[in-house]
């Protein structure tokens, strides 16, 4: 007999996200698991150096203040939990626990998953963990586990492995994993998928979008939805936009199956109800990703204020004073931020902001005496000298870098409720990942509505962006005449969202069907998406096509440096690249764009 689908939620996104969340989804609506996301790239870094200072921690404490309360109630309302709040220690967290299963009263049956910890693999390094399948949290519960804590698992599998348990799944049911990862993929940043961080948040109230959850079928199809009265919305455009975060390629390796973006499909299914179906699988590749971090050296900055008047030169006369400062300095980068407007009626807006970010092995070459050289230029520098902030003592930073083992030779283990511990097997796997391929996270489909409000569109040729001309052509050979175009925001019509994966940084961008996305998929290529952004000139940049999801997916490598913990740039994660490339200006067919407000069209 087939069984009812499985009703699975997210109350976490990433270690710091909503406190209230998991009170919040545990009230909100019948659940059967609530999964919780707390790990990251720089998340790991900042728990290795918790663990630095105590080997019992190294995990997220956040999780365990919100089960203080919520463990009675997904006691009383049958819920199982699962996360991978235990880091770098899911022992640790597991036990921490049980310790408040006694103290509340609330008896709980909790088991773990270990052995993605490979730091004493990898000389020097601060973490090293592997990105572990779903198969030890299928485990765990088919175990009778009510609470199951991980280590480095892929963020999809806290939604997978549950689904694997659900419906008694074996390894070889790839297709079926598969929509089950591309459903962990949209639940795993939490309210991204309900309007959060979204191209067209103006559509939507989003003030305080509700956490999602997915109804995962037997067939593995999904519908993603949120509990009623929560704010925020589910449409193909929000989902959409999840379905392509820090995803690389159509192909979505996982360590249980290799989901194919290109099958996915969206469909709408009601009032917040967004069904995904037709995902295909593959086998996984033979490999798991490690995600390594570093102790890097130690970085400091400054931040200078340029007011009014001949900004460049004032920013020329600081460099110069400084320059005999930075001498001997491994790494010193400056960059200027032209925030300031002509003629402006205030005094911030008239200003703009001169950076200096120092980095180095030693801390006391970019110490409090590199920082008080700066401000004693005070009185001796350009007029109107101020900082945005006091001199400060150089700040530890940490790099992240992957790798690649064989599957077999990690040691998976489920540390059942009674104490069992169960190795569980790599699966089978068709092919090596080839180096440079990632082993873990999902991307996705749908596309989002035209914006409802119409942009403010510039005259012809006033805004920079691609050169002028380009945009507005039909495509090579399709025997179509040339439209009328005018220049606009690419963001007039395509949504974008973008994320970090280490060095590397994604940006999806998704459009309406039909003419609109032949001419995107015409427009927008590689060289195009590099004029539009300078900074990625000279960077090596794929794209891949999703038609299904009518969405281009670029990734820029080595943008972001050695990882968000070391980078310096102005974002360093990347999360606005999307919302820059949505702002640059190209000519666009005047017949794609929505109609200006108060025409009555």
């Amino acid at each position: 007999m087939s069984r009812r689908p499985l009703r699975i939620g997210n109350a976490s996104g990433f270690y710091g996200d909503r406190f209230s969340a998991l009170h919040e989804m545990l009230t909100g609506g019948p659940l059967d698991v609530l999964t919780g996301d707390y790990l990251a790239e720089l998340t790991m870094l900042i728990l290795g150096r918790d663990r630095l200072k105590n080997p019992d921690l190294g995990y997220a404490k956040t999780f365990l203040r919100q089960l203080e309360e919520g463990l009675g109630l997904a006691h009383e309302r049958g819920v199982r939990i699962v996360t991978n709040a235990g880091g770098l220690h899911p022992a640790g967290l597991a036990d921490a626990v049980r310790a408040l299963s006694a103290k509340v009263g609330v008896p709980v049956s909790v088991a773990h998953v270990e052995g993605d910890d490979l730091t004493s693999r990898e000389d020097g390094a601060l973490t090293a963990n592997a990105y572990l399948g779903a198969a030890g949290i299928t485990a765990c519960l088919r175990a009778g586990a009510d609470i199951v804590v991980t280590g480095r698992v892929t963020d999809a599998a806290l939604v997978s492995g549950p689904a694997a348990w659900w419906f008694d799944w074996a390894p070889e049911d790839h297709d079926r994993l598969a929509g089950a990862v591309v459903a962990g993929h949209v639940l795993e940043c939490g309210t991204q998928a309900t309007g959060g961080n979204y191209s067209f948040f103006t559509a939507h109230d989003v003030r305080r979008p509700g956490f999602p959850l997915a109804e995962i079928a037997e067939d593995g199809s999904a519908v993603i939805t949120k509990h009623p009265g929560t704010g925020g919305a589910v449409t193909t455009g929000t989902v959409t936009a999840q379905l392509l975060y820090e995803t690389q390629g159509v192909r979505y390796l996982g360590p249980d199956v290799t989901a194919r973006l290109d099958t996915v499909r969206l469909t709408d299914d009601g009032a917040d109800r967004v069904r995904i179906t037709g995902v295909r699988g593959e086998h996984p590749p033979a490999t798991l990703k490690v995600g390594v971090t570093r102790l890097g050296g130690w970085r400091n900055e400054v931040v200078f204020v340029l007011t009014g008047l001949d900004i460049e030169a004032k920013a020329a006369l600081v460099r110069s004073q400084l320059a005999e400062t930075l001498e001997g300095v491994a790494d010193a980068a400056w960059t200027l931020a032209r925030t300031d407007h002509a003629d402006a009626d205030t005094q911030e807006t008239a200003s703009a902001l001169l950076r200096l970010v120092v980095r180095d092995p030693s801390p006391d070459r970019v110490g409090r005496a590199l920082t008080s050289t700066a401000i004693e230029l005070a009185l001796g520098s350009y007029p109107g000298f101020h900082v945005a902030a006091p001199p400060g003592p150089a700040q530890p930073y940490g790099v992240f870098a992957s790798s690649y083992v064989p599957a077999a030779e990690v040691p998976h283990t489920a540390v059942l409720p009674d104490g069992t511990r169960v190795q569980i097997p790599a699966p089978p796997a068709a092919r090596s990942a080839s180096p440079g391929e990632p082993a873990a996270r999902s991307a996705g489909p749908g596309e989002p509505a035209a914006p409802s409000a119409s942009p403010a569109f510039e005259a012809r040729g006033s805004g920079g962006g691609a050169p002028e001309g380009v945009g507005g052509a039909a495509p090579a050979g399709s025997g179509a005449e040339p439209r009328e175009t005018v220049r606009a925001p690419l963001g007039a019509l395509a949504g974008a969202r973008s994320g970090d994966k280490g060095g590397d940084a994604n940006v999806g961008v998704w459009i309406r069907p039909g003419p609109a996305w032949d001419w995107l998929r015409a427009t927008l290529t590689v060289d195009r998406f590099q004029a539009l952004l300078p900074e990625t000139r000279g960077l090596t940049v794929h794209r891949h096509e999703l038609p299904n999801l009518h969405a281009l997916n670029f990734t820029v490598t080595g943008i972001l440096g050695d990882g968000v913990a070391s980078g310096h740039r102005f974002d360093p994660q990347a999360k606005a690249l999307g919302e820059w490339l949505r702002a640059r200006h190209l000519d666009i067919p005047v017949h794609l764009l929505p109609p200006p407000e108060g025409t009555g069209t």
